[in-house]
């Protein structure tokens, strides 16, 4: 990761990656794209596992696979300095931001609304993102970024617009009290997204990718395991389908191992608020899925909703003219 430096170097070569990426900047886009991409789909599949699984027993067992998967992962790599408590202290907000109370509000707000609304409403996450960069990263954001940053928003704020039917006004007060109360906690989920982006940009400078992933996993395990042990007690096991456990699989590979792997191993070479414009692919996938495989419906305004999003992520990767502004962050 290449932070800014007193000499003005990291000003020149922020200007230098902002007119011509390299190689590597490419590769770490398409860690971010895929990451994105996977955390929407599995946002959206997780619908019907909280129909099956009570939520902290879902959370708590999504820790555990991705836990199995990841145990090598623990290891300190040969060469890595020993953490300091500032290191270890933002490890665990990861977690507990990031992963805890993210699965938390994720999944009973998924549960308690649709999947295109937890669509719309994640695709505040890249302005969070770019915001808190600014005040906790003092990243300087560029025109182009917040151009892109613009472009999800308005993209997915069309996407909104189109859901209001009057099948939606005829709801009862206690269906509309308890979307609301979905929403809400889906919007919770991407405040701590978006300090999961910002708090991973500063670990992965002193942090391997891969142990990143099995630390804050380990943590949010133990954070979850109180809850879960209590409603594993109280759950029958043999009334879950076959199908369910292939897809809690999945979730949990897809939650604990691939997408954290995949965002911290792109995000070393690119800004958080730069990375933070790839989170627009998390709403997108959410809400295709939802149409895809849930059933949700979705009209050729809502399409167009998605091409003006995606063109966001094309202003903030495409090379464009040098700038004396630099992008990277100054710790």
């Amino acid at each position: 990761m290449h932070t800014g430096c007193p000499n003005g170097h990291g000003v020149r070569s922020a200007a230098m990656s902002t007119h011509a990426p390299s190689p590597n900047r490419w590769l770490a886009y398409g860690y971010l794209a895929l990451a994105m991409a996977l955390a929407g789909s599995y946002v959206a599949l997780s619908k019907p596992l909280v129909a099956a699984l009570p939520v902290f027993l879902l959370a708590w067992l999504r820790f555990g696979i991705g836990g199995i998967a990841m145990a090598s992962w623990l290891r300190k790599p040969v060469g890595e300095l020993p953490m300091t408590r500032n290191t270890k202290w933002l490890l665990f907000l990861e977690s507990f931001l990031g992963n805890f109370l993210f699965s938390i509000c994720m999944l009973f707000g998924v549960s308690m609304t649709s999947a295109v609304s937890a669509g719309v409403i994640m695709a505040a996450i890249p302005a969070v993102v770019a915001l808190m960069s600014w005040v906790f990263l003092k990243e300087t954001i560029g025109p182009r970024i917040w151009a892109a940053v613009a472009c999800g928003a308005i993209g997915i704020g069309l996407l909104a617009l189109t859901r209001h039917s009057p099948a939606t006004t005829s709801a009862s007060a206690a269906d509309t009290s308890q979307m609301l109360l979905g929403n809400l906690l889906v919007f919770g989920a991407v405040l701590c997204e978006a300090f999961y982006a910002v708090i991973g940009k500063k670990l992965t400078g002193a942090v391997s990718p891969k142990r990143i992933s099995a630390l804050i996993n380990l943590c949010g395990f133990l954070l979850m395991t109180p809850m879960g042990i209590f409603t594993a007690l109280h759950f029958d096991f043999a009334a879950v389908h076959g199908s369910s456990w292939l897809l809690l699989v999945f979730y949990a590979l897809a939650a604990s191992v691939w997408t954290v792997w995949l965002w911290m191993t792109g995000s070393k070479n690119v800004p958080a608020a730069h990375a933070g414009v790839f989170t627009v692919l998390l709403p997108i996938a959410t809400a295709l899925v939802g149409v895809l495989l849930l059933g949700e419906q979705l009209s050729p305004m809502q399409l167009l909703a998605f091409g003006i999003a995606l063109v966001g992520v094309l202003l903030a990767t495409l090379p464009g003219r040098p700038s004396a502004t630099a992008i990277e962050p100054h710790m």
